[in-house]
C-alpha cells in the first residue's frame, strides 16, 4: 500500500497538473466515467459529465488515481445497472500490455517493473497489430484509428468506424478471434496436406490473411536461424535441415511448394507451428478488452497512478518513435529527496538513474514520483 506521505505528494502533483491540463473528448456527455485510488484503478463508476470542462474541475478537485471513460455512447450514461444506460454503440478498443508478452526479461524483474525490452517489445506488437491486421486484413483507414500509450507498460489502440460502431459484443469477439488465430483450420491452409503421396502445397507471402502471415513468419524465422525457428516449436534437428536448406525452403514458400525438406506427420507439424504463429502474432491483445462493450478504459492525456506518466496520444507516424520514458513525462519541473529500496537501472528523459539499494538520493520529481507510485521508494520530508 501507498503511504500517507506519499499519497500527499502524488495527490498535489496529479492536482496541479489538472488544473492546467485541456481535456477534449467527444461526446463526452454521452460517455460513462470511473475513477480509482492509489490501490484499485477502478474504484467507482456510473460518473457523466455535461461537457469537458465539467471532467476538468472534476479531476482537478479530486484529483484522481485512475481515470477513465466508455469507448461506448450511452443515452443516459450515469444510470445504473448497465441496461438502464441505453447502449447507443461503441469503438473498438485493444488494450496491449507487456505483461501479456511473457518475454523472458520479465522473469528477471517480475511484472511490476517496465524494462526497455518490455516497452519495445509491446510498441512491436502495436505497430504489428495496425500494420499486419487492422489496416490490411480488415480494411479499416489509419484516419479512424488512434493509439495511446496506457502511462504504465503497453498501449490502447481504438478504432472509430461506423462500420463498427452497432456490432455486438459476439461479433467484436469474432475480430479478436481472428487477430489471435482461434480456431484456425490448417487444411484451408495447405490443401494437400492430409493427401498421402502429394505435394504440399501452401501459402505465399503473398496471400491474404493468416495464410501470409504463416507463410513470411517462416521465411522471416529461416532468415533469422535455429534458434528463431524452435521459438515456433520446430524441434532443433528439423531447425537444423531447414537452415541447411535454406534458399531452397524459401524459394519454395515464395512458390507454394512446402515440399523441399521432407518433414514426417506434416499435418501435424505444421498445425503446431500454425499455432505457435498465431500466438506470437496475435495472442498480445486482452480479448476482454475487446469483446465487452461497457468496458472503461483510461482517458487519454490523465496521469497513471501506478508511474506518474501519462497515458500520451501518440500520433500514428510517430509511434515507431515514441519513447514512452522521455514522451510521457509528465512532471518536468523540480527535484525530490527519496530513500529508496532496491531499484535496478532505469532511463527517464534520456538520463540513466540506479540501481539503488537502500539509497537516499535527490531526483527529478518525475524519476522519485515513478520510484514512489512503484512502491520503490518513499518520500524525504
Amino acid at each position: 500500500m501507498l503511504d500517507e506521505s506519499s499519497k500527499r505528494i502524488a495527490e498535489g502533483l496529479f492536482r496541479r497538473y489538472y488544473e492546467k491540463a485541456n481535456f477534449q473528448i467527444g461526446n463526452v456527455n454521452e460517455r460513462e466515467f470511473g475513477f480509482g485510488d492509489f490501490e484499485k484503478k477502478i474504484a467507482y463508476r456510473h460518473y457523466s459529465f455535461k461537457d469537458n470542462a465539467s471532467l476538468k474541475r472534476y479531476l482537478a478537485e479530486k484529483a484522481p488515481a485512475f481515470a477513465s471513460y466508455s469507448s461506448s455512447l450511452y443515452r443516459y450514461p450515469d444510470r445504473r445497472p448497465m441496461e438502464r444506460k441505453e447502449w447507443l454503440g461503441s469503438g473498438l478498443i485493444f488494450d496491449l500490455d507487456a505483461n501479456d508478452l511473457h518475454l523472458e526479461c520479465q522473469s528477471k524483474h517480475g511484472s511490476s517493473w517496465v524494462c526497455q525490452n518490455c516497452l519495445d517489445g509491446v510498441k512491436a506488437e502495436t505497430i504489428k497489430l495496425i500494420e499486419d491486421f487492422l489496416v490490411p486484413d480488415f480494411g479499416f483507414s489509419k484516419g479512424e484509428i488512434s493509439v495511446n500509450f496506457s502511462g504504465n507498460r503497453g498501449y490502447h489502440v481504438r478504432v472509430d468506424s461506423k462500420e463498427l460502431f452497432s456490432m455486438t459484443s459476439q461479433e467484436r469477439k469474432g475480430i479478436s478471434d481472428y487477430i489471435a488465430g482461434v480456431n484456425l483450420d490448417i487444411t484451408r491452409f495447405f490443401p494437400t496436406i492430409s493427401q498421402r503421396g502429394k505435394r504440399l502445397t501452401g501459402p505465399t507471402p503473398s496471400d491474404y490473411g493468416w495464410g501470409g502471415k504463416l507463410a513470411k513468419a517462416m521465411v522471416s524465422a529461416l532468415n533469422s536461424g535455429v534458434d528463431s525457428l524452435a521459438s515456433l516449436g520446430i524441434d532443433r534437428v528439423i531447425a537444423r535441415k531447414l537452415v541447411r536448406s535454406k534458399a531452397d525452403v524459401i524459394f519454395g514458400i515464395t512458390t507454394g511448394n512446402w515440399d523441399k525438406v521432407n518433414i514426417p506427420r506434416k499435418g501435424e507439424f505444421w498445425g503446431n507451428v500454425m499455432k505457435r504463429i498465431a500466438i506470437a502474432q496475435g495472442d498480445s491483445i486482452d480479448k476482454n478488452v475487446t469483446n465487452d462493450i461497457y468496458h472503461l478504459i483510461r482517458i487519454p492525456e490523465t496521469i497513471h497512478g501506478d508511474t506518474g506518466l501519462a497515458g500520451k496520444a501518440v500520433q500514428l507516424t510517430m509511434l515507431d518513435g515514441f519513447d514512452p520514458m522521455k514522451d510521457a513525462i509528465a512532471f518536468r519541473q523540480g527535484v525530490m529527496r527519496v530513500r529508496t529500496g532496491s531499484v535496478p537501472a532505469f532511463q527517464m528523459h534520456g538520463e540513466e538513474y540506479g540501481p539503488y539499494k537502500d539509497s537516499d538520493v535527490e531526483l527529478p520529481v518525475y524519476a522519485a514520483l515513478y520510484l514512489i507510485l512503484k512502491r520503490l521508494a518513499k518520500p524525504l520530508e
